[in-house]
């Protein structure tokens, strides 16, 4: 049996090589909460832990450019706790909110999340959604890449072997733009989404939508930005007739699996419902009818 060796670098240069060095697989610890999992039930068998958490910045929240920069180490109950981020991406927060316990959200993080590539991953389509990029670093540099580049696959990402995200960077948000995330999922807590949608939208003065992204989650091998049921949104108010497209678009843009928790029909149907409440959402919000988390 391979030794498991573990490392808990204080720089980027430092972290990299011990990626670029590692003979076998090696994995990135940001909050561990999917990864000691998978190691605990034998799926994966790493010969080296590299926990980010003592780079400098990689945990925290900072205002930059009119945007928030947040550290792909920083925990979700952190996020959660920014007024910031809450005003500006209340959907984001929503989503990486629905991750676990309490206890979870002590330690689980957008980097973790995006990068165990799971299509039914609930930050991931909000992530999707906000237009976030993730800055990476390896050993060729420092990235911007948009954080829907980044899942390959289940369980794949499109990462070298040296790099990891160091921070997610939210842009500037316009007047009259927000967002919202909901998940249809059996149980009414901690269970793992049949459907996730996660909806950007920016309005007129008159509630005509300018500018929108639409992250639908576990319908596909990954979760998809789904540009048709965005462009559904656009030049519209969100009347009877935009709804529709909406919903149709959510629905075609779907290539789910039938399995223990729902059919093929049964995910499709629920794509296009979840589209059509998370639009109402964002758009009210939008429009300062509504602030605040759904639950």
């Amino acid at each position: 049996m391979a030794t498991l060796n573990y490392a808990a670098p204080s720089t980027v240069d430092e972290a990299v090589k011990l990626l670029a060095g590692s003979s076998g697989l090696a994995k990135v610890l940001s909050g561990g909460t999917d990864l000691l999992v998978q190691m605990r039930s034998g799926r994966l068998k790493p010969e080296l832990i590299v926990d980010t958490k003592k780079i400098p910045g990689i945990i925290g929240i900072r205002e930059e450019g009119g945007g928030f920069v947040v550290g792909a180490a920083t925990p979700g109950a952190v996020v959660e706790a920014h007024p910031g981020m809450n005003k500006a991406w209340p959907g984001v927060v929503e989503a990486l909110d629905l991750i676990g316990s309490q206890q979870i959200q002590g330690r689980c993080t957008f980097a973790g999340n995006l990068c165990n590539a799971s299509p039914a991953a609930d930050s991931v389509p909000a992530l999707y959604a906000a237009g976030a990029t993730a800055v990476v670093v390896g050993s060729k540099g420092r990235r911007e890449v948009p954080v829907e580049q980044i899942p390959a696959g289940p369980g794949r990402t499109s990462l070298a072997k040296d790099e990891f995200i160091l921070e997610f960077k939210f842009p500037p948000r316009p007047p009259r733009s927000s967002d919202a995330y909901l998940r249809f999922i059996p149980r009414t807590e901690m269970d793992i989404a049949v459907v996730g949608c996660g909806i950007s939208v920016t309005l007129d003065d008159k509630g005509v939508c300018t500018a929108a992204r639409v992250g639908l989650g576990a319908v596909a091998p990954t979760v998809l930005l789904v540009k048709d049921a965005a462009d559904a949104l656009v030049g519209h108010t969100l009347d009877a007739e935009t709804l529709k497209k909406l919903d149709a678009a959510a629905r075609a843009a779907c290539k789910p699996i039938n399995d223990k928790r729902g059919t093929v029909e049964y995910r499709t149907k629920v794509a296009g419902v979840l589209a059509r409440r998370v639009a109402a959402i964002a758009f009210d919000r939008a429009m300062g009818k509504t602030q605040g988390k759904t639950h």
